[in-house]
């Protein structure tokens, strides 16, 4: 599977086990909630990067404590209709503060991409042979929000006020035009 991130296909550098797979001897490994509970403390001695996989009907908030140890969260769309993930991504982003990557798998649309990345999703897995060039469009159907999400875009208000934006150590900072432009 390609992992589509930051605009670009990148290798996938992670082993997902299944719940009785020996653990490998090095790389990063992907396990589920259900084998990260029974293995916590072998796991952790491993001293690796680990990733854990939630279905859509595991809370990420029972993880609130555990998520330091986590490089990676992956989380399922079963179904183009079942939009639980995008909850999912946004508890772990702005209630829990995680900072490693959100992976989204599963029936992964162009339509939601953008959103995705919204809700704080750096990365999504898609099927060997899918274009990427939709995706890729996807990212600029739209130049103005009008509401707040966890990738800290300045909404349709701050640019109507001039507001400045301030993110992870860069300011933004609204051009006095676009302001303009948006002003009554």
């Amino acid at each position: 599977m390609a992992i589509l991130k930051h605009g670009a296909l990148q290798p996938n550098e992670w082993q997902e086990l299944s719940d009785d797979a020996p653990l490998p001897e090095s790389g990063n490994i992907i396990v589920s909630l259900e084998r990260w509970r029974r293995d916590e403390e072998v796991l952790r001695a491993s001293n690796r990067p680990i990733g854990l996989r939630l279905q859509n009907n595991q809370s990420p908030l029972a993880l609130a404590d555990e998520l330091d140890r986590m490089s990676l969260v992956v989380i399922e769309f079963p179904k183009f209709s079942d939009g639980r993930a995008f909850s999912q991504a946004r508890l772990l982003r702005d209630r829990l503060g995680f900072k490693g990557e959100i992976r989204a798998v599963g029936n992964i649309l162009r339509d939601q991409y953008l959103f995705m990345i919204r809700c704080g999703i750096d990365a999504v897995e898609l099927p060997d042979g899918k274009p990427i060039d939709g995706y890729l469009d996807a990212l600029n159907e739209f130049s103005v929000w009008y509401q707040p999400a966890a990738d800290d875009r300045v909404t349709a208000m701050s640019l109507r006020h001039g507001k400045k934006k301030t993110t992870a150590g860069a300011s933004t900072v609204v051009n006095d035009s676009v302001a303009a432009m948006w002003a009554y």
